[in-house]
């Protein structure tokens, strides 16, 4: 059975947390796959895609309008935190929940898939 994402109309945790990750995983390093020209240094050993790192975050990939339609320019380019990060709808994540909150948008609950 095949579903579509809610982040594909949610987006709200692109908007609510810094994205920090090791230097290693931009294009500058050697099998670095994140677009270099997309982050700022952050600590000596981590980067920030642009845009996470202010007090009302946003990343620079992030399309469209929170809670409506939204994408990621770089979806197959992501850092670690973007491919790790669980939606709602995937499995627990607090951090889901309290992104969207912030958007007033409802929680997610679980799906269950059934074989």
């Amino acid at each position: 059975m095949s579903r579509e994402s809610a982040c594909l109309t949610c987006g709200a945790c692109c908007a609510f947390y810094r994205v920090s990750f090791y230097w290693g995983e931009a294009t500058g390093a050697p099998g670095g796959i994140v677009p270099s020209e997309l982050t700022e240094n952050f600590h000596p050993h981590l980067l920030c895609m642009q845009g996470t790192n202010q007090a009302k975050p946003r990343c620079v990939a992030l399309e469209g309008e929170i809670g409506q339609q939204v994408g990621c320019r770089i979806y197959e380019n992501r850092p670690s935190p973007c491919r790790e990060f669980v939606a709602g709808d995937e499995g627990e994540n607090a951090y889901c929940n309290k992104a969207r909150a912030n958007y007033g948008l409802a929680p997610l609950i679980p799906i269950k898939e059934v074989a």
